[in-house]
C-alpha cells in the first residue's frame, strides 16, 4: 500500500472517532495491550507525561514537549484529532512522523490489528509508541483521546499524570455529571504516579483527592503551586506574570500561544514543568523553560488555538468545541470585538455538542455564517441556523465551510473582525 491507501484503510476499516462519532468508541485496554505485547511494549523504552482533560490538554501538551525538546531531551508527543494531516498526531522533537513509517506499521501489522478488531484511536496509539521507540524518544507527552480510565493511551506508567480541568462533553460515553466525568478522567491516575490538577472545581476535587488517596499518589493543584498575576499583549507573543508559591519567586514568561484562557494552560504546564525538574529524573533549566514556552508553538507546530490567520479584517480561527472552552472563547469575541465595526462568525457544530448551553455563550450582536465540516457527524448548516436562531443568533447558510470563509471575507470590511470555529474539522478546513 502507498500512503493514501494506508490512510484509506485506516480511517475506513477501523472505527475512528472523528468519523463515525460514539459507535467507534471501544473502552477498554485488552484490544491495545494485546497489541503492544505483539509489538514488544515500546511503551516502556521511554519516560511518559499523561496529560487528560476536558479543555487545554492540546495546549499543555505542547508547551511541556516545547520545554523538554529545548532541555535536550528527544521528546516524543501525541495528540488527537489532526487539523490537516493525520501525522500531526505523533511527531519527534516537533517533526511529524514520515509517511513511509506509517505505510511501513499497517503493511507489517495489518493482519494483526484486524484480527484483534482495534480503533482507529487504538491502532494510532501504538503506532506513536512504536514509532517513539524506534526513533530513541527519551521522553513522550502523551494525551489522551477520551476520557482516561478506559482510554487507550492509559497502558502507559508515566512518571507524571496531568489533568487540566473538567467539562461537560461526551456525556453519553463519560457520564452526565461532573463528578462522573472527573471519575473517568482520574483513571489514569496511577499507584504512586504523582499527579496533577491543573484548575480547582468544588465538585470534582474530592473525586480527585478519593483516587489519588486509594492509589498512594501525590496530588497537587497547579493554581496553589503558581499563579498569574497579570497577562498582556507582547507583539505575536503573550506576556504572563506568574508568581511561584514556594518561595514568593516572581517571574515573566513569553508564550507564543494567544487566547485569554491560555493563562488557565501556561498555570498547569508551568506546574507540572517544575514539579519533572525537582522531582523526576529530568533537568530542565531555567533557559530551556524560558525559551521553550516562548516558541512552543513554533517548536510544535501547534495551530489553530486563537489563531490569527489575517489582518484587516482581523480573522481568528479557534478549535474550542464544548461549552467549557466556548465560555472563555465568548467572553474574548464579545471584548476583542467592541474594537471592531462589525463581528462575522463562521460557525460549525458536530451532533454530539450540548448546543443549549453553547449558543448562550456566543455573541448576539454577531452576524453568523452557518456551515458544517467534511464529516457526516456535522450537524447540517441549515439545522444549525434553525437551533440557534432560538438563542437569538441570526446570520446565513453556506454549507461548504471555505466557501463560508470566503462570504465572511466578502462581507467584512477592514474595520470588521472575523471568527471560525465552534469545531476543529471546520477549522482544519479553514486553515
Amino acid at each position: 500500500m502507498n500512503y493514501s491507501q494506508t490512510l484509506e484503510f485506516l480511517f475506513s476499516s477501523l472505527p475512528a472517532y472523528e468519523t463515525a462519532g460514539a459507535t467507534a468508541y471501544k473502552p477498554g485496554l485488552e484490544r491495545i495491550a494485546a497489541f503492544c505485547r505483539h509489538l514488544g511494549n515500546p511503551q516502556r523504552n521511554f519516560f511518559t507525561i499523561h496529560v487528560a482533560g476536558t479543555n487545554g490538554k492540546g495546549s499543555v501538551s505542547h508547551i511541556i514537549a516545547s520545554v523538554l525538546q529545548q532541555a535536550g531531551y528527544r521528546t516524543g508527543l501525541f495528540t488527537s484529532p489532526h487539523l490537516q494531516d493525520f501525522r500531526e498526531r505523533i511527531r519527534v522533537d516537533g517533526e511529524m512522523i514520515p509517511k513511509q513509517k506509517v505505510v511501513n506499521f499497517v503493511d507489517k501489522h495489518h493482519d494483526r490489528m484486524v484480527e484483534l478488531g482495534l480503533s482507529f484511536f487504538e491502532m494510532t496509539a501504538a503506532l506513536a509508541f512504536d514509532y517513539f521507540a524506534q526513533s530513541d524518544v527519551e521522553v513522550a507527552v502523551i494525551e489522551t483521546g477520551l476520557g482516561g480510565r478506559l482510554d487507550a493511551t492509559n497502558i502507559i506508567v508515566p512518571i507524571l499524570s496531568i489533568i487540566t480541568n473538567i467539562g461537560m462533553e461526551h456525556t453519553a460515553l463519560l457520564g452526565d455529571t461532573p463528578k462522573k466525568i472527573a471519575a473517568e478522567k482520574a483513571g489514569i491516575i496511577k499507584k504512586s504516579i504523582p499527579v496533577i490538577i491543573g484548575e480547582h472545581d468544588e465538585r470534582c476535587d474530592p473525586v480527585f483527592a478519593e483516587v489519588a488517596a486509594a492509589n498512594k499518589s501525590k496530588l497537587l493543584h497547579a493554581e496553589e503551586l503558581f499563579t498569574c498575576t497579570g497577562q498582556e499583549p507582547a507583539g505575536e507573543r503573550q506576556l504572563f506574570h506568574l508568581h511561584r508559591t514556594r518561595d514568593n519567586h516572581d517571574f515573566e514568561l513569553l508564550l507564543d500561544l494567544a487566547g485569554d484562557y491560555q493563562r488557565h494552560n501556561i498555570i498547569t504546564a508551568t506546574a507540572a514543568i517544575d514539579f519533572l525538574h525537582q522531582e523526576t529524573p529530568l533537568t530542565i533549566s531555567r533557559r530551556a523553560f524560558l525559551e521553550g514556552t516562548r516558541d512552543a508553538a513554533a517548536h510544535t507546530s501547534l495551530r489553530g488555538r486563537w489563531q490569527k490567520l489575517g489582518e484587516k479584517p482581523l480573522v481568528i480561527c479557534d478549535t474550542s468545541h464544548n461549552a467549557h472552552g466556548m465560555a472563555y472563547v465568548g467572553e474574548q469575541l464579545r471584548r476583542q470585538s467592541r474594537d471592531y465595526a462589525h463581528l462575522y462568525c463562521v460557525l460549525g457544530v458536530v451532533n454530539d455538542k450540548d448546543l443549549a448551553h453553547m449558543f448562550p455563550l456566543l455573541p448576539a450582536d454577531a452576524h453568523y455564517i452557518f456551515t458544517q465540516a467534511k464529516t457526516h457527524r456535522a450537524i447540517p448548516a441549515a439545522e444549525l441556523a434553525e437551533r440557534a436562531a432560538a438563542f437569538g443568533l441570526q446570520g446565513e447558510v453556506v454549507a461548504d465551510v471555505q466557501q463560508a470563509v470566503a462570504r465572511a471575507r466578502e462581507l467584512a470590511g477592514p474595520d470588521d473582525m472575523i471568527f471560525i470555529g465552534g469545531s476543529t474539522y471546520v477549522v482544519g478546513e479553514a486553515l
